[in-house]
């Protein structure tokens, strides 16, 4: 038997497996229920479930044996942020900035939003505690440390039964020794904690921004820890040999032991693949310009991608936390399946953000759940299976879908058809309104690029969707409701090192700023070392973030290949100027230039699964069609019959139009009427909308 590399996505419903056949270059899918109270559950059962249906192992056999790869996105980081279930936090801090937290920076996240409250603080103000210390710009000491002050806090903590501390002092990211030696004090009198120094982190200037990032990676330790530590022990059990990988924010994969010390650089590590995978399959398709949908039982995610890239962000706010780490600019919104409908207080017909989850459900899983959700309206509307979704594996039940959608309407005055649409129609006002964050609020028009569906729900709301938002071609690729854990397969090793040293940008200084460099090539360089990567799959890309000098805001530019010299210098300068102008509209003739951050990107590059193309066959289609079903269209505002199409049977060449639906196993595309499809070499549908 052959090798098998696995991508596995927890979500908040379904867990995803897709695996590679390493000897017949093909890929395989497979999708189980999450499991929220022990996510390592659902992993397990997952591949297990996966592999002995598609590869062959025997019941006496270890699955694990057969894999070579796994590569693992998780939303639990990002889950116990939203719901604000991590670790009991103490922060030691430089006296007098012990508020700083709570303080921020002062400013509306909505300005006009007079409901608009500030996110919790993560450590109560009893947890806080500022000790003298002081270091000076340059890093030159000003007020020793007191460590008896550290003691003292360290103890006090100890009696509060604090699980992670968080150290961020002044200027720390020029001079790190007090944070070192703080953090020494406090791991003699704390050694079970979570311990984390800004400088470990984030060692950036902007105190306030390193501070929250040391924080939500404390308050997010514990539960990550926890976390791998059961699924490596469930992973063990199933024989897995090959050390297991986690999905960063970045895009890349860390090992488990990196990923459980860093564990906010993952709180994007779920939907951060499936954009990977977006940017290889617009590639081979020729889309380069897309804005990727990823709609899953929780949360809708969207990403913008120009000329085959998706933007990385150095520093995003995560529901409200300023962190500073890099990631794909991915932007989210509480809009999934299982996003719960509810009447607001004026009468209005409100979605999410609350989940049914995996568990009780929507109302049609029959587990105990009244409130309707957006997949009980599908269900109403029959646009998803009334009586089994997962390829039979999953029982629903629309009576009980109709009756909640029935109590619902009757609150609002309409019928019931109708308000089962009105929750489609203000979940995909909500999902328009995040993807108008990432395009036209950043000076991008939406109807230049192609939308990429993928995510359990994604391809049912791609259409309505791209008409809210006047886009014409919709992309839905082979295998969308596992697309995230394809991923994982298309994705290298990813490591990001950063130095803040404020540097003006003239000849004089070439040294400093080749020096800059150097100390952060060294740290990637050490990276390499510790993953043990080969030379040969070593790929290192450095930046740096510029600024005029009196911004507030930098733009990262990419350095040149070779010796930082004085052509290089013009390069970088030349290279700001044409970012600078794209971003703003002008440059600032002979003002002054500061490089400010220094950041190196290491990639260890991997095998990864392949994307075949197939040659065009006949447009006819009929083929395909399994049967039909009455489905309830706005357009008619009635049940029209519409064929549906065997995603199996459709093959590259084949054309049809709506009304029509295609069901495959992880998910269901509609096909509203007017809407032309066609199947591409690569197995992906392109709709055309008129």
């Amino acid at each position: 038997m052959g090798k098998w590399r696995v991508g596995v996505d927890s979500g908040g419903t379904f867990t995803d497996v897709c695996m590679f056949d390493e000897t017949e270059r093909k890929v395989r899918v497979w999708k189980v229920s999450s499991t929220p109270s022990d996510p390592s559950v659902g992993i397990a059962q997952g591949v297990e479930e996966g592999m002995r249906e598609h590869a062959g192992v025997g019941a006496a056999q270890s699955p694990g044996a057969m894999i070579s790869y796994l590569g693992h996105g998780t939303t639990v980081a990002t889950n116990a942020l939203i719901q604000l279930r991590g670790a009991k936090v103490g922060l030691i801090t430089t006296e007098g900035f012990s508020d700083l937290l709570e303080i921020g920076r002062q400013k509306r996240p909505s300005l006009y939003d007079i409901f608009a409250e500030k996110p919790a603080t993560l450590v109560p103000r009893h947890l806080r505690f500022g000790v003298a210390e002081r270091l000076l710009h340059d890093g030159s000491v000003e007020v020793p440390l007191d460590e008896a002050a550290v003691r003292a806090a360290a103890e006090a903590m100890k009696a509060e039964g604090v699980e992670a501390v968080a150290i961020c002092f002044l200027y720390a990211f020029v001079n790190p020794d007090h944070e070192r030696r703080a953090r020494a004090i406090v791991e003699e009198i704390l050694p079970e904690a979570f311990l984390c120094a800004s400088h470990e982190i984030a060692p950036e200037f902007r105190e306030y921004e390193r501070l929250s990032t040391a924080t939500v990676n404390s308050y997010l330790g514990p539960i990550m820890h926890r976390y791998i530590r059961r699924l490596s022990v469930r992973l063990s059990d199933l024989g897995l040999a090959a050390a297991p990988h986690l999905t960063q924010s970045n895009g890349g994969v860390a090992s488990f032991d990196a990923a459980a010390r860093t564990p906010v650089r993952s709180v994007l590590s779920g939907p951060s693949t499936g954009v990977v995978a977006a940017e290889a399959i617009g590639a081979v398709a020729g889309y380069p310009d897309i804005i990727t949908f990823d709609m899953g039982g929780t949360s809708s995610d969207v990403a913008l991608m120009t000329g085959g890239q998706t933007t990385q962000a150095n520093e995003a706010v995560v529901h409200g936390y300023p962190i500073k780490a890099p990631m794909l600019d991915i932007n989210t919104v509480g809009a999934g399946g299982g996003s719960i409908a509810w009447i607001d207080t004026g009468g209005f017909l409100k979605v999410g953000p609350q989940s049914a989850g995996a568990d009780p459900g929507p109302v049609c899983y029959g587990r105990g759940n009244e409130e309707p959700t957006v997949t009980d309206a599908n269900i109403v509307l029959q646009v998803l299976n009334p009586t089994h979704i997962l390829g039979g594996r999953l029982a629903v039940h629309r009576d009980l879908a109709v009756k909640a959608v029935e109590r619902m309407a009757g609150r609002l005055g309409l019928g019931t058809m109708e308000t089962a649409q009105g929750i489609i129609s203000v979940v995909t006002a909500n999902m328009a309104r995040a993807i108008r964050v990432i395009s036209i609020q950043r000076g991008y028009d939406p109807r230049d690029y192609v939308l990429m569906a993928f995510g359990g729900a994604g391809p049912l709301h791609a259409v309505r969707l791209a008409q809210e938002l006047d886009i014409r071609r919709v992309l839905v690729p082979r295998n969308p409701g596992t697309l995230c854990a394809l991923g994982l397969l298309l994705t290298d090793l990813r490591a990001n090192f950063p130095v803040t040293r404020l540097t003006r940008l003239t000849a004089d200084n070439i040294p400093v700023l080749q020096g800059a460099l150097e100390e952060v090539a060294a740290e990637a360089d050490q990276w390499f070392a510790d993953e043990g990567i080969a030379e040969t799959a070593r790929r290192l890309i450095l930046s740096i973030d510029i600024r005029y000098e009196g911004q507030n805001y930098e733009l990262s530019v990419p350095v040149p290949e070779g010796d930082f010299d004085a052509d290089a210098l013009a390069e970088v300068i030349r290279r700001f100027e044409a970012e600078h102008q794209r971003m703003y509209g002008f440059t600032a003739e002979g003002e002054a230039i500061n490089a400010v951050t220094f950041r190196a990107e290491a990639l260890g590059l991997v095998e990864k699964a392949e994307l075949p193309e197939r040659p065009l066959g006949p447009a006819e289609a009929a083929s395909a069609v399994s049967g039909s079903r009455e489905v309830w269209y706005p357009e008619t505002g009635a049940f029209t019959d519409s064929p549906i199409y065997d995603r199996e049977r459709l093959s590259p060449g084949m054309e049809f139009a709506g009304p029509a639906l295609v069901e495959q196993m992880d998910t269901t595309t509609l096909v509203p009427p007017g809407v032309q499809v066609r199947v591409d070499p690569f197995e992906n549908l392109i709709m055309e909308l008129p």
